[in-house]
């Protein structure tokens, strides 16, 4: 078979920049094709434009022939080729004029000045040395000439004659003028061997003073060539930038109207970068701030119009449809306040990036986002004692369980980024193991990682991954964690939580671990729920492993994290994107939340400084109320609490308590190096005690009945109440 013969053009390969320089109209594609040829011829005319606006104001703004006709194009020809190399240099012909900003306008200045510097300096030399190049016999020849002239003038008959005469007398002038400067040294070394008061030498004083003067005045226009250059060149830049800004921009669509609360270095930014993008959807109103000294004031013709607790007023004044906090060091406190504020109101909140991300150049300002309940709820930035989290982690085969969890897939990112020799992601469901392995191959391509499909409640699995890999570290995140559904089913909680609990914890002892981390939660503290107790039970067998373990056995509590699979903010959200109603259990609920980063870093942390055998708390900062953080989600969303989305109580649910109890504060708190992580003193349960009744919950668990469970789990947890109505 013969081939068909393939476009040559087709064949070639085609790049990115092939599609995207399509032939656009005309005049556009030449502009871009020849731009560079066009910047340079601009920056022509402007020198030329800037050098006869210094002649100008340098002869009272009078076009004379004694400077247009010999002293201009001279000192053009020499202005010329200095600018265009300075300009050069200082990469003046690439910027996009459309672009223009302050540190354009520097460049021009630094170029300008430069220029300046070197024609002053050969202007300098010229009036020194010129005597060497400029024969005084033309001097003298140009003085008869212009002498002559005069005399012409003197006998001239008509005014026309006259004018004739002058027109050629001041053509000669300004060329006599500009040659006379070199002859100054040699006249002065005449006029000193003069007698003092000879009429001779008086004579030669008054032609010296006389090309002096005229010294002075080209050293004058050199210096205002500099003011006209910067002024003629920035303001033809910012024409261009305004031309395409304002009178040949896209046209907005239906234009949002635009409220900046911040009237500082970033709402400012924010505000230009909106004027400059005139295709952006918005229209910035003005600006509120608590400063008072800014009120009334006016940043690009926008005015502040009040304080952050008059927005509700300004925002129905002005019928605001978005604010954008533009403060990048807003504390979490400081944005609920706006948002608190604003409860009531249909509006959206946008928020401008972090002071970090600005600083590293990751984001700029103008990357606005939609605020997030995260930046209501975060808390100041956790600092970790990295080397000693270095010491714990590094070189070391890590396993994590529950790896395609919220928590266990933030562990996993939280260690890869202090190289582990391996890392063994152990889950039960393989979707989420998936995507986490693809991640993390992407995130950090130099650990080494094995998926291992494994459910912890199969102590053969379990031991086979153990013997086989012999992980020096071990963070146990798997759990049956939703309080409800293991009120309906106690004895999948108890396997989960417990059975798979002893299996990892039994196999990290038996294959010699240097640590195990055991992730538990405030649920266990005072319990009420199945959950709740089984992790408590969880956290009792592996303290009294410890007893006589070579592993370190610590475990590290916290309370809710914010976005975790099955926490309440997805819900929420969902229910708020479907039009409500948004349910809250009771009016008075209250829980601890806390990012997932922050959490993990938090429990690495407390891992490193483990010794063995203790319960770890996490400070958990305070509680919220969660009708609060309902009526703050319907804010952000846009809606009005209460009008546009109800809030309704639904109850408690089985297993639930209203106050979750987690402090690092109080008696039974140790504190530790770290601020944030205390420990829990507790006094160990007997080991033959303990193991016979977690036998017995574990037969229990295998029949599936409440009663039967909850019998048991009051005999180790004797402050257990179970919930009544379930069976």
């Amino acid at each position: 078979m013969t081939s068909m013969p393939q476009d040559p053009q087709l064949s070639r390969q085609q790049t990115p920049e092939t599609f995207t320089r399509q032939p656009s109209d005309g005049w556009k594609s030449l502009l871009v094709r020849y731009r560079k040829c066009l910047v340079i011829l601009a920056h022509g005319f402007v020198f030329v434009a800037a050098l006869t606006l210094a002649f100008l104001f340098a002869f009272n703004m009078q076009v004379l022939r004694r400077w247009v006709v010999y002293p201009f194009p001279l000192l053009l020809a020499v202005v010329l080729p200095i600018k265009f190399l300075v300009f050069g240099w200082f990469d003046q012909y690439r910027g996009w004029w459309r672009y223009v900003g302050l540190l354009d306008l520097l460049q021009i200045a630094k170029a300008s000045l430069l220029s300046t510097v070197i024609l002053m300096a050969l202007w300098y030399s010229y009036g020194w040395f010129g005597a060497s190049f400029v024969p005084e016999s033309a001097v003298q020849t140009l003085n008869e000439k212009v002498r002559a002239l005069e005399q012409e003038m003197a006998e001239a008959l008509s005014s026309e004659e006259t004018l004739q005469v002058r027109q050629r007398y001041y053509n000669l002038k300004g060329l006599r003028d500009f040659l006379a400067v070199t002859q100054v040294p040699v006249l002065r070394r005449q006029s000193q061997s003069l007698p003092v008061n000879s009429q001779e030498r008086l004579q030669l004083e008054l032609e010296i003073e006389k090309d002096l003067e005229f010294q002075k005045t080209i050293e004058s226009v050199i210096m205002l060539d500099l003011f006209t250059t910067i002024m003629l060149l920035s303001g033809v830049r910012m024409f261009v930038r305004l031309y395409h800004e304002e009178f040949f921009a896209e046209k907005r669509r239906a234009a949002r109207r635009f409220l900046i609360i911040g009237a500082g270095n970033a709402g400012e930014a924010l505000l230009r970068e909106m004027m400059r993008r005139r295709d952006t959807p918005y229209h910035v109103v003005g600006f509120v701030d608590d400063d008072p000294d800014k009120y009334r004031m006016q940043i690009h013709g926008v005015p502040v119009l009040g304080t952050v607790d008059q927005l509700p007023q300004l925002c129905q004044k002005y019928s605001v449809d978005e604010l954008a906090i533009a403060i990048p060091s807003a504390t979490p406190k400081q944005m609920r306040r706006v948002v608190q504020i604003c409860q009531g109101t249909k509006l959206r909140f946008s928020t401008v990036p972090s002071l970090t991300d600005i600083a590293s150049g990751k984001l700029k300002v103008s990357q606005i986002r939609e605020v997030e309940i995260n930046d209501l709820l975060g808390r100041e930035e956790v600092k970790l004692d990295l080397e000693g989290i270095q010491r714990f982690l590094r070189g070391k085969t890590v396993l994590v369980t529950g790896a395609g969890g919220s928590i266990g897939s933030e562990m996993c990112r939280q260690v890869c980024e202090f190289e582990p020799t391996r890392l063994l992601l152990v889950e039960q469901a393989e979707n989420p193991l998936f995507f986490m392995e693809r991640e993390l191959r992407k995130e950090h391509p130099g650990v080494p990682l094995e998926t291992l499909i494994c459910d912890i409640t199969d102590r053969v699995r379990v031991d086979q991954i153990f013997d086989r890999f012999r992980p020096e570290v071990v963070i146990h995140a798997a759990a049956h964690k939703h309080v409800p559904l293991m009120e309906i089913n106690p004895g999948e909680a108890v396997k989960n939580n417990v059975i798979g609990t002893m299996n990892v914890a039994d196999a990290a002892d038996r294959t010699g671990a240097e640590n195990f981390v055991m992730i538990s939660t405030d649920k266990a503290v005072n319990p009420t729920s199945i959950m709740g107790s089984t992790k408590r039970i969880a956290e009792m067998y592996i303290q009294d492993l410890n007893k006589t373990s070579q592993t370190h056995f610590v475990t590290v509590r916290f309370g809710n994290v914010l976005g975790s699979n099955g926490s309440v903010v997805p819900i929420f959200k969902k229910q708020i994107a479907e039009g409500g109603p948004v349910t809250v259990t009771h009016p008075e609920m209250r829980r601890y939340f806390m990012t997932i980063p922050e959490a993990s870093r938090l429990v690495l942390q407390a891992a490193a400084i483990g010794e063995g055998g203790e319960i770890f708390v996490l400070d958990m900062g305070e509680p919220v109320k969660i009708v609060d953080l309902a009526r703050e989600l319907i804010t952000l969303s846009g809606f009005r609490p209460g009008e546009d989305i109800e809030i309704v109580f639904t109850g408690l649910r089985p297993g639930e308590k209203l106050f979750e109890e987690l402090s690092i504060a109080g008696e039974d708190m140790i504190p530790t190096v770290h601020p944030k992580i205390a420990v829990w003193k507790n006094i160990p349960k007997d080991r033959q005690f303990l193991r016979a009744n977690i036998q017995r919950l574990v037969e229990a668990a295998y029949t599936q009945d409440y009663q039967k469970i909850v019998e048991v789990i009051k005999v180790l947890i004797p402050e257990y109440i179970g919930f009544q109505g379930s069976n």
